[in-house]
């Protein structure tokens, strides 16, 4: 039973997200490049990652497994965000508005899943 992942709404907003946030660390110093660029690459390629692995799952319950997997690495990806604001590599405007579309993301994420258990 597996679903078609590129068709969900909630994927195709975790990848623009994604893409998003690599546009807002290509700006990031040189020397945070094994850093918190790291990390925020990492973390925000993992929502959408986690869609598409769980689609493939045999049963809903699986899927909503890779959900909350999903909704994890949003607040990993959350607290980075907050982080490089603090320290300076992120303005105010671009946090709230990646702050925003993360919100946005993890509700989605939340109400799609209560569709499957």
């Amino acid at each position: 039973m597996a679903h078609k992942f590129k068709e969900l709404q909630i994927w195709k907003r975790g990848r623009l997200f994604c893409s998003k946030i690599y546009d807002l660390i290509s700006r990031f110093s040189d020397s945070e490049k094994f850093g918190v660029t790291n990390q925020l690459r990492s973390v925000s390629f993992s929502i959408p990652s986690n869609i598409a692995e769980g689609s493939s799952r045999n049963s809903n319950k699986d899927f909503a497994r890779f959900f909350q997997i999903a909704t994890g690495s949003a607040y990993k990806t959350e607290t980075q965000l907050l982080i490089s604001a603090g320290l300076a590599f992120l303005t105010q405007d671009e946090l709230k508005s990646s702050l925003s579309k993360l919100d946005e993301i993890i509700k989605m994420i939340s109400k799609f899943k209560s569709t499957l258990i």
